[in-house]
């Protein structure tokens, strides 16, 4: 079998440091934060997410967050297979968003045996690290099948775990009810969410936001042994460089610490931090 030349796209959710963009000549197609009156367009670049969350408390209208265009879809992926044999097209879960189905329509003047789709269900470093590996193993063998092959596997692992503030912005952006995120906040309750096998889950809660951090590092702990992590935040790098020093023990050699996807902070809020797992369960 020829060794094909294979190429990366993934939305903006996928939070992938630049200069690894840049090493795997990945393409990002850019999801929009609405606010203000205008339509943004969420590129990675770190100043714009830093002024963004800074903002984001007293911004009313709560930002609303949308895919992109399909014409926009399509020039990236375009773009992105020039000089190459095939593109491999992984989206944000589709059950969160519908950029799998822009990324579709994006695809659909390619030939069949030029890319492939696939939903990640998963988001941030959850299909960061998807599109990552897979780079590797692309650049390693250029076998199309055992790349397909890797990145169903690492998906079956992968995990974002969140400890959130408050309830607040997921109220605002109606992923709760006003009376349930009331109540919460009454109570001071800091949930604990999980992004697994496409769905957004609720992992448990806690009375204060540093006992909901150790239930995130307690569900971490529960992936080892750790192939990949990250720790993604909104805000507070502080806690989130904490958060990796309490995890040294179990973590792999190298940890990636970023700024998470405007796309979720905005239903998270700005004080959110949480950890991006991929187990060695997927190479067994």
């Amino acid at each position: 079998m020829s060794r094909k030349t294979i190429r990366f796209v993934a939305d903006s959710t996928c939070d992938i440091p630049a200069d690894l963009i840049e090493k795997y000549q990945i393409g990002i197609v850019p999801c929009y934060i609405n606010y203000g009156g205008e339509s943004h367009p969420d590129t990675g670049d770190p100043t714009f997410r830093e002024q963004y969350y800074q903002q984001l408390p007293n911004l009313r209208p709560h930002p609303t967050t949308a895919a992109m265009s399909p014409a926009v879809a399509e020039e990236i992926i375009h773009r992105t297979l020039e000089g190459a044999d095939h593109v491999v097209i992984l989206s944000v879960s589709s059950k969160l968003s519908g950029v799998y189905n822009a990324l579709r329509l994006g695809a659909s003047g390619l030939r069949e045996d030029q890319y492939t789709l696939i939903d990640s269900l998963n988001t941030t470093m959850g299909l960061g690290f998807q599109v990552l590996i897979g780079a590797e193993v692309a650049a390693e063998t250029g076998d199309l099948a055992q790349v397909v092959d890797t990145i169903h596997r690492v998906r079956s692992v992968a995990h974002v775990f969140v400890a959130l503030e408050t309830l607040e912005y997921l109220r605002r952006g109606g992923r709760v009810s006003w009376a349930r995120a009331s109540i919460g906040n009454l109570l001071q309750i800091k949930p604990i969410l999980d992004v697994h096998d496409g769905e957004v889950k609720s992992a448990g809660r806690a009375r204060t936001f540093r006992r909901a951090v150790d239930e995130v590092k307690r569900f971490v702990r529960e992936q080892a042994p750790l192939d990949r992590m990250a720790v993604v935040y909104a805000t507070d790098e502080d806690e989130a460089h904490k958060l990796r020093e309490e995890l040294s023990d179990i973590a792999p050699p190298e940890v990636l610490t970023l700024r998470i996807t405007p796309t979720l902070g905005t239903h998270i809020g700005p004080g959110g931090v949480g950890v991006a797992t991929i187990s060695k369960k997927w190479r067994t």
